[in-house]
């Protein structure tokens, strides 16, 4: 799975050399590597806490929210510890140390709620982490009105200390260090063994005693854990707290970088290093739609995050599977060939409109040519399907 994900990077960026029109890779190879390494890093931290869950047979969508909600109780504890310090842009080594401790300790504690509503009270992980997703960021904004007043946001004063939190190299190598630990935890240690058997089969698990419960504990705490990590990079990043915004849709990046990776969201499969190259990959495509179409890319990138991973989970299927599988042989699949042809045309315009050599009758080819394509392999489907 690794190799196929290297090779299809490499295929991005081949194809961003060709149709980027500023040749932004060739000309400034430097600052391109460091955008994407930097994007990769933010989202490889709580994408490699997602991966524990699903690898467990869970799914966290609060990840987002316990994003902005670190962010929120960081910058929160900065401003109550050394108010002086924070309103003069001068915060002291030891009430970093400090509010860095809280605001993983808060993570920790976000974890044990999922892990609780999860095991205790029983409730599936979708409808337990989609609750905390919503309760954590109006927890959030109730925390910022309480510290400030009546303030939306908590701004970030010191910008030395910004600077150095948001540092590249430091966060990666703080990223490295994160990476290795849990690959050795999920690889290498009898625990990581129960997560992939329970994420597998929990029944079984359970059967030959495994402590299920405990397990679960184990992978949403990694989860908030690093999700509060992240939490503190993106205040520094982003120059303010503002749990109504910040990071919303990020659980769905780092569950996209998982599956894209390799895991499994039935559980009991994936890889930390395939997760990571899942996250590269990921940012990578982002970054070259960015450079492809231009001025309002980031408007698609939820799209891109959704074709991205329809297509690595229809590949990294079987590959025998894949291949005979009906995608539109059925009446269904016929259905939907008039849906995806539009859906191309469309993509088109949207992406391709403000280009100078751009016009109306490039869409409608590239529609036809679509449906064109999806009825061809409809009908061997159907010729196959009738031997």
């Amino acid at each position: 799975m690794e190799a196929k994900l290297i090779l299809a990077w490499l295929a991005v960026v081949a194809g961003t050399i060709a149709l980027d029109p500023g040749q932004t890779y060739l000309n400034s190879p430097g600052s391109t590597a460091e955008l994407i390494i930097r994007n990769t890093v933010f989202l490889g931290f709580f994408a490699l806490g997602s991966a524990v869950i699903i690898i467990s047979g869970g799914i966290d969508l609060s990840s987002g929210s316990v994003i902005a909600l670190s962010a929120t109780v960081f910058s929160s504890l900065l401003t109550l510890i050394d108010p002086e310090g924070f309103r003069a842009g001068d915060i002291q080594t030891p009430v970093v140390l400090a509010a860095t401790a809280g605001t993983l300790l808060a993570g920790v504690m976000v974890g044990t709620l999922n892990a609780w509503l999860i095991t205790s009270v029983g409730l599936p992980p979708f409808i337990a982490t989609l609750a905390t997703m919503v309760g954590l960021r109006s927890f959030g904004r109730g925390l910022i009105l309480a510290v400030t007043g009546n303030r939306s946001q908590i701004d970030f004063t010191d910008l030395h200390l910004r600077d150095s939190l948001k540092d590249v190299t430091s966060v990666s190598i703080v990223f490295l260090i994160f990476a290795a630990i849990i690959w050795f935890l999920m690889s290498r240690t009898v625990i990581g063994r129960h997560l992939h058997a329970m994420g597998g089969n929990e029944t079984a698990a359970k059967l030959s005693g495994v402590r299920t419960d405990r397990l679960k504990w184990l992978a949403y705490v990694i989860g908030a854990l690093s999700a509060s990590m992240v939490g503190i990079v993106y205040f520094a990043d982003q120059g303010s707290a503002k749990p109504d915004v910040l990071a919303r849709g990020y659980e769905l990046n780092a569950i996209a970088a998982a599956v894209i990776g390799g895991c499994a969201l039935t559980g009991g499969v994936g890889t930390i290093p395939g997760t990571i190259l899942g996250c590269l990959f990921l940012r990578t495509v982002i970054d070259a739609v960015n450079k492809i179409v231009g001025t309002g890319a980031d408007v698609y990138e939820g799209m891109i995050v959704g074709i991205v991973v329809v297509l690595a989970v229809t590949f990294s299927q079987r590959g025998t599977i894949a291949l005979r599988r009906q995608y539109f042989g059925s009446v269904i699949g016929w259905a939907a060939v008039p849906v995806l042809s539009l859906i191309a045309g469309l993509s088109f315009v949207l992406f391709f409109r403000e280009k100078p050599w751009f016009a109306p009758v490039y869409p409608i080819v590239v529609g036809l040519t679509i449906a064109a394509a999806l009825a061809i392999r409809g009908f061997i489907e159907t010729q196959r399907a009738s031997k």
